[in-house]
């Protein structure tokens, strides 16, 4: 293929790569760096009461923005390096609870709760999102035919629904008098509160992404069982292999690709979770890495954002991403190579 004609197909591409994806994550690393704040001034208001005779008047130093010419606020922009990372991992505080190894102190800063509830949603929900997958996948390719068509329908349901939706839906089955809690209480003869309870909600938020991204794995698995060797799949069964073995040593082996790539899909979700921590309103309790972003961007009584703690946090949760991905990367590196 002339290099002519390989620009014209893959310049396309490229051009809206450094678009919407290279110029935007150039500008998030820039301003973690920087810090804009409007500019102040101070000004002296007289301010009297009614009267003539009795007439009393005070002066007050207030601070008042500046305003350009339009009206709007002028504002300044100062680089200050890593303060921003400093500010988003707790700067003194974090550094005097790893000195006493105060896990609970370390914990109670933003940044951390955020990313020890991260990664634990995302190891943990990872294994249980394939295994689940994987087994729907074995039962309806093994299933009757007429089956087939109202089971796969049924599990890809939870993927079709909206994920706030779906979150939604399953707080409501817990949350207060939710029919489940009240089937629960009815049962155990006791008073449950799961709102209150930060483990049981964060119970519910990793149940959520199981049952919502399952049906993903699954559709990924059957059209790779598809795929399978029957000769080979045969001679197992001649051979006396049981149906684990066959599983084992045959079906997985071959799924191996597919499962690398749902880890890698799954592993970039999770770890940018949001939807859950707005479904099941759990920001006193669990936030994530992605809501922290969020909270950061959202404006204060003034009016002003946190830009550059939001750079600063949307950088960190990139780096923990590439972290999580390099051990299934390397792994697909090693495969290509390898075939």
């Amino acid at each position: 293929m002339k290099f002519r004609t390989f620009a014209l197909f893959v310049g396309p591409s490229i051009l809206l790569m450094v678009l919407f994806i290279a110029f935007p994550l150039a500008m998030v690393l820039i301003n973690s760096f920087q810090v804009t704040n409007p500019v102040f001034t101070t000004q002296s208001v007289e301010t009297c009461t009614p009267g003539f005779l009795t007439q009393t008047c005070t002066t007050e130093i207030k601070t008042i923005p500046v305003l350009d010419e339009a009206g709007k606020t002028v504002t300044r922009t100062e680089w200050v390096g890593l303060s921003s990372y400093a500010n988003v991992l707790g700067g003194d505080r974090a550094l005097r609870a790893l000195s006493d190894f105060d896990l609970g102190a370390l914990l109670q800063i933003d940044f951390w709760k955020a990313l020890r509830f991260t990664v634990t949603f995302t190891l943990i929900t990872l294994p249980l999102v394939i295994g689940l997958g994987l087994a729907i996948a074995v039962v309806v390719n093994n299933a009757a035919r007429a089956l087939k068509g109202p089971v796969i329908f049924v599990s890809l349901l939870p993927f079709i629904i909206t994920p706030v939706i779906g979150a939604l839906s399953i707080r409501w089955l817990f949350y207060g008098d939710g029919i489940v809690t009240v089937w629960l209480e009815a049962l155990f003869a006791t008073d449950l509160s799961i709102a209150a309870n930060g483990w049981a909600i964060e119970f519910l938020m990793m149940f959520y992404r199981v049952w919502h991204v399952a049906p993903f794995a699954f559709v990924i698995f059957y059209a790779g069982l598809q795929t399978v060797n029957q000769d080979t799949l045969e001679s197992a069964i001649i051979d006396g292999a049981s149906r684990w073995e066959r599983l084992r040593y045959v079906v997985i082996p071959h799924l191996m690709p597919l499962i690398v790539f749902v880890t890698l899909i799954h592993l970039m979700d999770a770890y940018r979770a949001f939807e859950e921590v707005i479904g099941f309103s759990s920001q006193s309790y669990r936030i994530t890495l992605q809501y922290l972003t969020y909270d950061y961007l959202t404006p204060d009584d003034s009016g002003n954002r946190a830009v550059s703690s939001a750079s600063a946090s949307a950088m960190l949760t990139m780096i923990g991403v590439v972290i999580l991905l390099a051990a299934p990367l390397r792994r697909t590196w090693r495969d290509h190579r390898g075939s």
